[in-house]
């Protein structure tokens, strides 16, 4: 059964104009405002069943929110300064809520809520209700749990509904049998309630779920891509210390769709934290850190903490950002010259599911580009023999440690930071010319070839061709692998042994290195930066569509004899503090070469360094599946910057 949702309408009264009479104030009717109100669209709720609670204050300019547990066993929940708050209650009993808030920048207002929750266990919930601005991408999960018989809901019968509230356009047409569906938030003019509830069916029998979204109107509207550094609905975010001197206009310059080309900040506005101290502290980065939810800051503090004691790589490399932005809404993770901050997916920073909830898994539709070429060029990082990173899938609910996605988010903070050096190296730092805006000091780098990637290039080249304008094979295909150009009948041609022949005399670590001069600088770097520091190499290969069958694939491929001095020229630009990189660089290993016996997903298995006690591939294999969650998943490379995690139920 279908729970309801009462929504209390907002009726103006219209009086009508006569005969040119004229009325006195006290004689014209007004509307009538909708009072502020917590609403929650379950009628009833049960273990475990995802609920949220709602201020709704339409006519109400609200600010200050503040929601607190006042009975009930307590319950987790991470967006308390929000009008919504979604969690999932594992007992029954009684719990009550209050929010607090400031009225029209006035009076302070409370309101509290109490409800029930039944003592039967959820087999279908939604997660998780929250607030969004017009334009907000928005994701909404179903999770099933099997009954006491070990039944669960058949997929093919879930249907997803509309209950009330401007009708939405969800990604895909179809919705029905579908675990998640995603849309962008409509346009309103106030706060809007959106109603949605999904069925699905086990044994015959029927079970359902509700789930409110709340629309925040904006006033401030999305500008093209030709005048913005954001072309899309940003989500609302705050200083994780908001008593952080760099106040509300870092927020304005970084991560705004009031940031503009036509006004672009200038380092004054927003200086590098180099300008601010050349040593900085936790706190000082921490003080450049913008987030969506708290638990977010908190979790990347928690990581500089545990993780950037000993080298302080991290801490040194952030000097040559702005600012630090962490928001639900950000995939893929990216660096932006423009404005000189990283943006990074928490995806790599949660802990519990309660804080994976509030990330938003809607997608990134990009295009399949270069399917119509015959050969793929998978990576990974890998330790031990195995892969170094692995995919949770978010069905389980599997809470996991920080520990368990180090080497994923530190491979990506040394790509991201790679970048912001390559635009804004140590030897610069002090030479810019603060009161120059951002637009015009990146544009004269470019114009002038003056950012260190282009260095590299003159100094060693990946690409012959580069310095004339020109691009070799394996560059050509790169722009129809990652950027879309279309293919010429030789390309489709290319065999995958004739592309492994191309590339492995080439000065790349990986095939993404061909998509620009930029990557190529940054994955030289992180691959160096996780093989020096964590004893993380990357893998790199040659294979069918499918990865079925390899034809080529060398592990460590930054140590062969010529890419070494690549390597060299881009650590001791990017991160000087490191003054034995010329030393680590030269001790590095020759590549190994993968099994092309095997299946790509097989070839992580070398024989040579198969451990010791072990003494057949089989039991090595053992020993490692025991040492890990059996519902995990091997995570393979992803190019950073284009097609972001795809959803995996």
């Amino acid at each position: 059964m279908i729970k309801l949702l009462t929504l209390f309408s907002i009726i103006t009264l219209l009086g009508a104009c006569g005969g040119g009479s004229s009325k006195s104030p006290d004689d014209v009717i007004k509307p009538i405002l909708q009072p502020a109100e917590i609403i929650q669209v379950d009628q009833s709720v049960i273990i475990g069943q995802s609920t949220e609670l709602i201020l709704l204050a339409p006519d109400e300019n609200v600010s200050n929110i503040k929601w607190i547990q006042t009975a009930g066993e307590p319950i987790t929940f991470y967006a308390a300064n929000s009008k919504v708050i979604g969690f999932s209650p594992l007992q029954a009993g009684d719990y009550s809520f209050e929010v607090n808030y400031r009225q029209n920048d006035n009076a302070s207002v409370t309101l509290s809520h109490t409800f029930s929750v039944e003592q039967a266990e959820a087999l279908l919930t939604v997660r998780l209700g929250h607030s969004v601005i017009e334009g907000n991408g928005v994701s909404l999960i179903n999770y099933i749990t099997a009954n006491e018989n070990g039944d669960e809901i058949e997929q093919s019968s879930l249907k997803w509904q509309q209950v009330s509230g401007p009708t939405v356009s969800f990604t895909d047409q179809q919705t029905d049998g579908k675990v998640a569906v995603f849309f962008d938030a409509p346009q309103v003019s106030q706060d809007t309630l959106l109603h949605f509830a999904v069925t699905g069916e086990v044994s015959g029998n029927s079970y359902s779920d509700d789930i409110a979204i709340l629309v925040e109107n904006s006033d401030i509207s999305v500008a093209s891509s030709n005048n913005s550094p954001f072309s899309d609905r940003k989500s609302k975010v705050f200083l994780y210390n908001p008593s952080s001197s760099a106040g509300q206009k870092l927020i304005d310059c970084v991560y705004s769709n009031e940031a503009s080309y036509d006004n672009s900040c200038d380092f004054n506005d927003t200086p590098l934290i180099a300008h601010v101290t050349l040593t900085p502290t936790i706190d000082n980065i921490m003080d450049r850190v913008i987030v969506s939810h708290p638990w977010m800051g908190d979790q990347f503090k928690k990581f500089l903490e545990t993780y950037d004691a000993e080298h302080n790589d991290f801490k040194n490399l952030l000097r040559a950002t702005t600012a630090i932005v962490i928001s639900s809404d950000i995939r893929p993770s990216f660096y932006h010259p423009y404005t000189g901050a990283i943006y990074l997916d928490p995806s790599d920073l949660w802990e519990t599911p309660a804080q994976r909830d509030t990330i938003n898994q809607a997608p990134d539709y990009r295009a399949a580009f270069g399917s119509d070429l015959q050969f793929e060029m998978p990576w990974r990082y890998v330790k031990n023999d195995d892969y170094a990173s692995f995919y949770y899938p978010i069905s389980d609910r599997i809470s996991r440690e920080l520990s368990n996605s180090l080497y994923e988010f530190a491979s990506l903070l040394y790509h991201e930071l790679a970048h912001a050096n390559d635009y804004f190296p140590s030897t610069t730092w002090q030479e810019l010319n603060r009161s120059t805006s951002f637009l015009t000091t990146v544009n004269k780098l470019f114009n002038d070839k003056n950012i260190i990637s282009d260095g590299l290039q003159r100094s060693y080249p990946l690409d012959p061709l580069w310095a004339n304008g020109g691009q070799n094979e394996m560059t050509k295909l790169a722009q129809v692998r990652f950027r879309g150009e279309s293919s010429t009948s030789q390309q489709r041609a290319y065999t995958p042994d004739d592309v492994a022949n191309l590339f492995k005399t080439e000065g790349a670590p990986q095939f993404y290195s061909y998509s620009s001069t930029r990557e190529d600088y940054a994955i030289l770097f992180d691959g160096f930066m996780m093989q020096a520091r964590y004893n993380v190499l990357r893998d790199v290969a040659v294979s069918d569509q499918d990865y079925d069958q390899i034809f080529w694939g060398q592990r460590g491929r930054v140590g062969e004899v010529w890419i070494k001095p690549r390597v060299e020229y881009v650590t001791t630009r990017t991160l000087p503090e490191l003054s034995l990189a010329p030393q680590l660089i030269d001790a590095l290993d020759e590549p190994i070469h993968l099994d092309i016996s095997k299946s790509w997903r097989e070839s992580v298995e070398i024989e040579t360094q198969l451990a010791p006690q072990a003494s057949s591939i089989a039991e090595y294999m053992l020993k490692q599946s025991l040492k890990r969650d059996s519902r995990l998943l091997p995570k393979e490379g992803r190019n950073r910057h284009q097609a972001g995690r795809l959803f995996s139920y």
